[in-house]
C-alpha cells in the first residue's frame, strides 16, 4: 500500500466521516486480495499448505478429538476477484470446525453466580474483542466438554435479533476458559498456525458480505454452519501469511494512534466551543458584548460537526429568549401594555399559572406571560363528521397530519385532501393564516406554522394536532423563534403525561410560560436571530462542501493504493 501518499494527505482527510473506520476496512480488503505485502516465488504455495491441513484433520479425527466433518465442497464458479499464483480459494469449512453452542433449560440457568453453576459467554460477550462481562451461569453438570471455549477458538454469533451482531466473530485468548451458550459457536481452526489470516479473514468486508445474504431470517437472524463452511476463503502461503498479519498489526497500531490524535484534537476544539458558549449563556456577564464577538468570530473554526452548530442555534435561541441577543430600547413601549390589550381582546383565565420563574431573569421592559394568555387554542373537529378511510381524497382541501411537519413550518407536500362539503361541515380545525400548529401525541411539541399561499389558503387538521392562534399576530414570529429554544422544548416534556405514548393536553400547554419583549424588540430579536440562523445554515453547508472533498480525497488516495491513479484525478480530488 502506498502508505506515503496516504500519509502525506491524511491532514487533509483526517476529518473526514469515517475516515478511520474505512481506513481500517480498507487495509483488511488488501490484505485478503493478496495486496497489502509482495509476493515472494520461493514460498511454499498455498495448496502444499492445504494438504497438511487435510492431513491433520484426519489425524484429529482418527485421534478422536474432532467429529469427522464433510467431506468435499462445491466449486467457485466464479471467484469475487482474482488471486495471486501462489495463493488458492478454499472453503472455509476445509480450515475448520464449527462446534454450536446449546440451549439450556431455564431450570439450569441462573443470572448469578451460584455453586455448582459456571459463566457462560453470550453472543453479547463478543465485541472488537471478547469480553467476560454479565455471563449467564449454567448448571456445570450440563455443560460438555466441546462446550468450553479452547485457546485459538473463535467465537461467533449464530442467531441474533441484530443483523449485525450475526456472523461477528471474536479470538479466544488464552485466559478465556468459559462455557459458550446458544445462538453462538465455536470456530475451532485444524492447524493453529492459520489463526492470524482467519482472524483478519473475520474482519473483513469480505467475510460481512459473504455471509449477509445467507444469514436472513424471520425475526431472528441465523447464521447456518453450511453458509459459513461454504464460504471461500482466500488462502495465502504460511510464510506470506506471517507478513500479512505483521502488516496488517503495525498499520492497525497506526490507525489506533490517528484514531487516538483526532479523538484529542476533537476534545480540545469541544472545550473551546464548550467554553465559548458557556460563557455567553452565563448570566449579567460584565464581558457579555466581548464573549459574544469572540464566539461568532470564532466558532466557524471551531465547529467541525453538524452537532456543534445544533448548540450553537440553541445558544443563539437561548440568548434570544431571555433579552441577551440585541440592545433594549428605553423608548420601547414595555412588553405589559401590549399584554393588557391582548388580555382585552382575549380575556383567559389560566389554572395553575406559574407568574415567574426561577431561572428566567428578564429585561425590565419584559413580562412573563402564559401561552393561554396570548393566544387560543383549537382543536380539530372530533365529530362523526371527522374523515377517515374513504373521505381521504386525491384533491380538495388539505387534510394535514404531523407528517407534513418539517424545519418548523406546515409543508405542502405530500398532502391528503377532503372535499369541500366535507370540510365545510366541519365546526372546528380550520387554519388561518399564521396558526402555529403543534402535536399533542407521540412527538409531542413538534411544531410548525401555517402560511396561506397559492391555492392552499385553509385546511383542516388531523387528531394529533391543535391549532395555537395569537390574539395579536405581530407576535407570532417572535413565538415561532421561543418554540424553537431548549427552554420551550423543556417546558413541554415537564407538561406532558405519559411514558409509552406522551400526550400534552391544551389545559396544560396554556400554562407555558414565555418570556415576552416589548413588540419592538421582538422584530429586532426575530431579525437577528434569523440572520445568525443564516450564518449557521452557511456553516453547515460549509462542513458539508468540506466533508465530501475530504470523502473523495480518501476514496481517491484508497484507490490509488489499489490502481495506481494520475496525479490529475488526485488533484482533482483534492
Amino acid at each position: 500500500m502506498n502508505a506515503e501518499r496516504l500519509l502525506e494527505h491524511y491532514e487533509k482527510i483526517a476529518d473526514a466521516p469515517d475516515a478511520i473506520a474505512r481506513l481500517r476496512r480498507f487495509i483488511l480488503d488488501l490484505a485478503v486480495r493478496g495486496k497489502l505485502v509482495p509476493q515472494d516465488p520461493n514460498d511454499e504455495s498455498a495448496a502444499e499448505l492445504l494438504k497438511r491441513i487435510a492431513a491433520e484433520k484426519t489425524r484429529l479425527v482418527k485421534a478422536g478429538k474432532i467429529r469427522n466433518g464433510r467431506e468435499g465442497y462445491p466449486e467457485l464458479a466464479e471467484p469475487p476477484f482474482e488471486l495471486p499464483d501462489n495463493w488458492i480459494w478454499v472453503a472455509f469449512g476445509e480450515v475448520h470446525q464449527l462446534v454450536r453452542g446449546v440451549t439450556y433449560s431455564k431450570s439450569d440457568v441462573a443470572q448469578a453466580p451460584s455453586a455448582g453453576f459456571i459463566p457462560v459467554l453470550r453472543a453479547t460477550n463478543i465485541g472488537t474483542m471478547l469480553t467476560h462481562d454479565e455471563p449467564v451461569y449454567v448448571k456445570e453438570s450440563c455443560v460438555s466438554a466441546d462446550q468450553f471455549l479452547r485457546s485459538g477458538d473463535f467465537m461467533i454469533a449464530l442467531s441474533s435479533g441484530s443483523k449485525n451482531l450475526v456472523g461477528k466473530a471474536a479470538f479466544v485468548p488464552d485466559d478465556f476458559r468459559e462455557a459458550f451458550g446458544g445462538f453462538c459457536g465455536a470456530i475451532r481452526l485444524f492447524d493453529q498456525s492459520l489463526q492470524g489470516i482467519v482472524r483478519v479473514f473475520l474482519q473483513s468486508d469480505l467475510y460481512r458480505e459473504s455471509i449477509s445474504e445467507g444469514s436472513r431470517g424471520i425475526g431472528i437472524n441465523n447464521l447456518k454452519k453450511e453458509t459459513l463452511s461454504n464460504l471461500f476463503f482466500p488462502l495465502p502461503p504460511l510464510a506470506e501469511q506471517h507478513r500479512i498479519v505483521a502488516k496488517v498489526d503495525e498499520l492497525m497500531a497506526l490507525c489506533d494512534r490517528l484514531e487516538a490524535a483526532r479523538a484529542t484534537r476533537e476534545a480540545t476544539r469541544d472545550k473551546l466551543a464548550a467554553a465559548s458558549l458557556a460563557r455567553l449563556n452565563a448570566p449579567d456577564s460584565e464581558t457579555f458584548q466581548a464573549d459574544a464577538r469572540f464566539a461568532l468570530d470564532a466558532l466557524p473554526a471551531l465547529t467541525a460537526r453538524a452537532d456543534q452548530i445544533k448548540q450553537l442555534r440553541q445558544t443563539i435561541l437561548n440568548l434570544a429568549v431571555r433579552g441577551k441577543l440585541v440592545p433594549q430600547d428605553p423608548n420601547d413601549e414595555p412588553a405589559s401594555e401590549l399584554l393588557k390589550r391582548i388580555a382585552k381582546a382575549h380575556p383567559k383565565k389560566i389554572r395553575n399559572s406559574r407568574e415567574s420563574a426561577d431561572d428566567v431573569r428578564l429585561p425590565s421592559a419584559w413580562s412573563l406571560s402564559p401561552l393561554g394568555r396570548i393566544s387560543s387554542f383549537e382543536n380539530g373537529d372530533r365529530s362523526s363528521n371527522y374523515p377517515s378511510g374513504s373521505d381521504i381524497k386525491a384533491e380538495g382541501v388539505p387534510f394535514f397530519s404531523t407528517k407534513n411537519l418539517s424545519g418548523y413550518r406546515l409543508q405542502f407536500t405530500n398532502l391528503d385532501f377532503i372535499t369541500r362539503a366535507q370540510f365545510d361541515s366541519l365546526r372546528s380545525g380550520k387554519l388561518q393564516d399564521q396558526d402555529v400548529l403543534i402535536t399533542l401525541r407521540g412527538s409531542v411539541g413538534k411544531f410548525g406554522l401555517f402560511e396561506a399561499c397559492g391555492d392552499i389558503k385553509t385546511g383542516f387538521i388531523n387528531a394529533q394536532l391543535l391549532i395555537i392562534r395569537c390574539v395579536d399576530r405581530a407576535t407570532v414570529p417572535y413565538l415561532i423563534t421561543y418554540m424553537r429554544s431548549d427552554h420551550f422544548s423543556e417546558q413541554i416534556a415537564l407538561l406532558s403525561s405519559g411514558s409509552a405514548t406522551p400526550q400534552l393536553s391544551a389545559g396544560k400547554l396554556a400554562e407555558a410560560l414565555i418570556p415576552f419583549p416589548p413588540l419592538a424588540e421582538q422584530h429586532r430579536i426575530v431579525a437577528k436571530a434569523d440572520a445568525l440562523m443564516a450564518l449557521c445554515d452557511r456553516l453547515e453547508a460549509s462542513l458539508a462542501t468540506a466533508d465530501d472533498t475530504r470523502r473523495r480525497l480518501l476514496e481517491a488516495l484508497l484507490a490509488e493504493a489499489l490502481e495506481p491513479a494520475n496525479d490529475c484525478e488526485l488533484e482533482a480530488a483534492e
